[in-house]
């Protein structure tokens, strides 16, 4: 059974956990221990760790969640109604591909019972499992890392926490419909690596335009399955980082609020924190990342694609050459731009045809300037 590769909850947290009053988090958590596991068809969030970190020269410290795990469940929830659960660890294989193989099977096993995991690690690497355990549910996935860097690497490199991406761009079978980068770093990031994003159609956002206008991120976590964090991606003086110290990146309450925005999305159906160098000041923010997922989940809409367009306003913005269909709900004020379908053998929008867009983004349509994410949608759905 997949959940045969998940250790138990250390009993030293548990214990931690008894001590605990009622009123904090971890009171109101099922955990994995020796003698039980949690009834998966009961839980809405279930938080796993996984102990892997061979890929990322960089992490210094052996992967431990304890400190995370304590810092977590001491918080106190808002008024939730999410079931969570603790499934406990996924500890390093005898070989990486081991550790991939079980966090791909565990990760699908949850997903397919409409339960969202949080997955700690671990190098970020481990983001290329959780993609591949998209391969059994029949879709297309669209991929949104928060991360300095792209992550691409050599050509027949070995999958690592800094080349996943071009693994999962160039593996069999490919689901990958869309990626998008949140906080790229230009220094970080060589021009023919830039150039590559524009030529894929992907979606790209430089740290300084997310940190001066957080809610552009809003509309891409509301069409992602998988979310990625790449801790270096904040700024070593927030997260507690020295020992791969980074001068710039989000601030821990951007962070935070990416982080929830993530949660709030209807779409979001797995969320991975990595290359956590498990220092104390680093287990601090990776808590508040998970209580602010959490605490966008509670806030979920239920909105369209699975609600009623009569919910919806309408609205039609006539260009030169296009006419482009806006649709704003009316319970959340959020704005969706139509897709038209496009009769092609290879048309991977048959299924979505609304794309998450911005009230800016309606507004510039009314200017007669097309949404660049329209476009490149657009173009995916001719190829």
């Amino acid at each position: 059974m997949e959940f045969d590769f998940l250790k138990p909850v250390d009993e030293t947290i548990l214990e931690f956990v008894n001590s605990l009053s009622s009123q904090e988090l971890g009171s109101k958590v099922v955990f994995h221990t020796k003698d039980q596991f949690p009834d998966v068809s009961k839980i809405n969030i279930a938080i796993i760790g996984v102990l892997e970190d061979r890929r990322n020269i960089n992490i210094v410290n052996a992967v431990n969640l304890s400190t995370v795990r304590k810092k977590i469940y001491s918080m106190f929830p808002g008024n939730w109604d999410a079931s969570i659960a603790d499934l406990g660890d996924i500890i390093s294989g005898n070989s990486v591909e081991d550790t991939y193989f079980a966090l791909k099977k565990v990760t699908s096993t949850l997903i397919k019972n409409e339960v969202i995991p949080i997955v700690i690690g671990g190098s970020q690497d481990l983001t290329y499992a959780l993609y591949r355990a998209y391969d059994d549910l029949e879709q297309m996935v669209n991929l949104v890392s928060v991360d300095n860097k792209f992550d691409f690497g050599r050509e027949n490199e070995t999958v690592s926490a800094g080349s996943y991406l071009s693994k999962i761009i160039v593996d069999e079978p490919n689901n990958l419909f869309n990626y998008c980068n949140i906080g790229y770093q230009t220094y970080y990031n060589s021009q023919e690596e830039i150039d590559l994003i524009e030529k894929l159609f992907f979606d790209a956002y430089r740290l300084g335009e997310i940190s001066n206008n957080i809610a552009l991120a809003e509309p891409v976590f509301r069409d992602a399955d998988l979310v990625s964090f790449d801790l270096n991606s904040v700024k070593s003086s927030d997260s507690g980082n020295m020992i791969l110290f980074e001068p710039n990146g989000f601030n821990g309450k951007e962070i935070c609020s990416l982080s929830r925005y993530a949660g709030i999305s209807d779409k979001v159906s797995a969320f991975g924190i990595f290359n956590h160098n498990s220092t104390v000041a680093e287990s601090v923010l990776i808590s508040q990342i998970v209580w602010y997922f959490i605490e966008g989940y509670h806030y979920r809409s239920k909105e369209y694609p699975f609600g009623n367009r009569d919910n919806y306003l309408k609205y039609i913005v006539p260009l030169e050459n296009e006419e482009l269909v806006f649709y704003k709900s009316d319970k959340t004020d959020r704005w969706w731009i139509e897709i038209p379908h496009i009769l092609k053998s290879n048309n991977k929008l048959k299924i979505n045809t609304l794309l998450p867009c911005s009230y800016e983004e309606y507004l510039h349509a009314c200017n007669q300037e097309l949404p660049e994410r329209w476009w490149k949608a657009q173009r995916k759905n001719v190829l």
